[in-house]
């Protein structure tokens, strides 16, 4: 086996991205065929992902070096998309056993743990840690093609949404993008999911609370007074002293909210934050400690909590 020197190693490593590098770019390095294929024997110090993508080290893959290595195995145009591309978009989500990813489709390739979709409408990379990724819309629309499971379907439209990387409106235009294969199963749950409580910013507001010195609210609740009859609904409540935050503005009962001005009435001391507002991190912080400080020192009112109930029907 050839060796390579520690300041062999080091320099192949300063060029090399999560450890990845492909047959070519080592061989400009100098190392010759044989040399690369000796190390990455059984045994050896190296693996050899596919064809001509080698990670430097003899242990198993991350997920982020597996896609390294994918996009680097097909080259240039390659598009990483589905449940990869949402999570890398912050969604957090179990990564699937085979990576979805997008080539022009003239383009001819196959790989047993590679999902390789040619496109004729291949989307604008988004460029996230130095890898090209499909847009949240385009993402969750490929991913939900392809699931069977309406459940997990659902859900995968749902986030993506929740998250705030898109409105539902995007995600029904991203099925006119791409493939039609299994699309209009996701067209379906779009009109199912455009009559619920899928709240665009929910996602959102949960990362900015992070940052801001309260304890944690409870999430999407139905306001009720002491006889259980509904007076309004929330995104966050702090219950202890009836403090509640909606996200959004909300257009009608269809969309989670039965009215503010009720619950002001009631007593509750409520925050509304405007989608485009949360970007404003400062100024929410700000209202949303101010507003604490007022619920707590005031008397609590009569009202109480539940699990959000279901939408009123239109």
């Amino acid at each position: 086996m050839t060796r390579l020197s520690n300041l062999a190693l080091a320099e192949l490593r300063t060029i090399a991205r999560d450890n990845i590098l492909t047959v070519q770019e080592l061989r400009s390095t100098g190392l010759s065929p044989s040399a690369i294929s000796n190390r990455c024997r059984p045994g050896g110090p190296w693996r050899r992902l596919f064809a001509n993508t080698i990670l430097l080290a003899n242990t198993e893959p991350t997920r982020s070096q597996l896609l390294r290595a994918a996009v680097s195995h097909l080259g240039p145009g390659t598009i990483i998309t589905g449940i990869d591309s949402l999570n890398a978009h912050g969604v957090g989500l179990p990564p699937p056993p085979t990576i979805h990813l997008l080539v022009d489709a003239h383009r001819r390739a196959t790989h047993a743990s590679l999902v390789i979709e040619r496109t004729s409408k291949l989307p604008g990379p988004v460029w996230l840690n130095d890898l090209p990724y499909a847009p949240p819309a385009r993402a969750a629309v490929d991913a939900a093609r392809r699931e069977p499971d309406e459940d997990r379907h659902r859900d995968l439209l749902s986030r993506t949404v929740y998250f705030g990387l898109c409105d539902l409106d995007t995600l029904s235009a991203a099925t006119f993008a791409g493939g039609q294969r299994g699309v209009a199963g996701v067209r379906t749950m779009l009109r199912h999911l455009s009559g619920t409580a899928c709240t665009q910013g929910n996602g959102q507001a949960k990362r900015l609370l992070q940052h801001v010195p309260l304890p944690p609210p409870q999430w999407n609740v139905t306001v009720c007074d002491t006889g259980g009859r509904g007076i309004g609904q929330v995104d966050a409540w702090w219950d202890d002293i009836a403090l509640g935050w909606q996200v959004g503005v909300p257009a009608n009962d269809r969309r989670g909210h039965l009215g503010y001005l009720a619950l002001s009435a009631a007593g509750v001391v409520l925050v509304r934050t405007p989608l485009e507002d949360l970007r404003d991190v400062p100024a929410v912080t700000r209202q949303l400690v101010s507003a604490f400080a007022t619920a707590a020192a005031r008397k609590r009112p009569p009202v109480r909590s539940v699990t959000r109930l279901k939408p009123r029907a239109a």
